[in-house]
């Protein structure tokens, strides 16, 4: 066996590796029998029904959505401002801005998670809905500022430069030039905001009040117990909108730009 047959195998065990317990979680959401395991005894959908009626699991995605769509709208809001800002214009600590933006990336989610809790509660501020959103959004901002920038940079300042000088205002400009061809990567940006929001766990344990649970967090918390059927019924919602969502968004997005052609 050459080196090329022993990377091939190795790429395929560390993928099989890495979705097999994906794949369980979806084939036992289907599973009719109630001690979620296998062997799988049958077909039912039950699961799924039991979600719709557990009231607590209902407010916790209710939470998620909330949380990720305003996640979602702030950091996309800030992203493009803050691409604006670092691509088209110069000025003095523009590097150390930059690295401030990119820096959640970097460092380790606890770490910043009671860094954030440790400063609050100096400044006596309890544990909000508030500063679970600002956290989140701390969290998401560099990816939607990284993957703005990328696109701002392949658009060139002339199309805005022809538009002032045939009468329109900066405002204008913007909203009818650099923001239509700025659109796929602000869609990408706001799906990435999104999806780390909704499916966040390590950083929403230490900001999130009392009372309040997450997707994420409810499952943490029924694992406490058992695994229920129930968990493997969420896990696969769980993965159909932070899986399929992007991917969803990824085709439209191609179609668009196709049709655009």
């Amino acid at each position: 066996m050459n080196s090329w047959s022993l990377l091939r195998a190795y790429t395929i065990f560390v993928y099989v590796f890495m979705f097999a317990p994906i794949a369980v979680v979806l084939l036992l959401a289907f599973n009719s029998s109630q001690f979620g395991g296998f062997p799988i005894e049958g077909f039912s959908l039950q699961w799924f029904g039991k979600l719709l009626e557990n009231e607590a699991i209902v407010r916790a995605f209710k939470t998620s959505m909330l949380l990720g769509l305003l996640t979602s709208l702030i950091a996309t809001t800030l992203g493009i401002l803050a691409s604006l800002a670092l691509v088209r214009y110069r000025f003095r600590g523009k590097d150390w801005i930059t690295t401030v933006l990119i820096l959640p990336v970097l460092v380790p989610e606890t770490v910043l998670a009671v860094g954030l809790l440790i400063f609050l509660r100096w400044l006596s501020m309890p544990r909000s809905f508030a500063l679970l959103l600002l956290g989140h959004t701390i969290i998401a901002l560099p990816f939607v500022v990284l993957v703005v920038q990328a696109r701002l940079v392949g658009i060139k300042r002339q199309y805005e430069e022809a538009a002032r000088s045939l009468g329109a205002n900066p405002l204008q400009a913007f909203f009818q030039i650099t923001l239509p061809l700025l659109m796929p990567a602000v869609f990408a940006g706001a799906l990435f905001a999104f999806t780390i929001s909704f499916d966040n766990i390590t950083a929403t344990i230490f900001w999130r009040p009392s009372g309040v649970e997450t997707v994420p967090t409810q499952i943490f918390g029924m694992l406490r117990n058992s695994v229920s059927p129930e968990i493997n019924a969420l896990g696969f919602v769980m993965i159909v909108i932070t899986v399929g969502l992007p991917l969803m968004a990824g085709g439209l997005a191609r179609y668009f730009a196709h049709k655009r052609r």
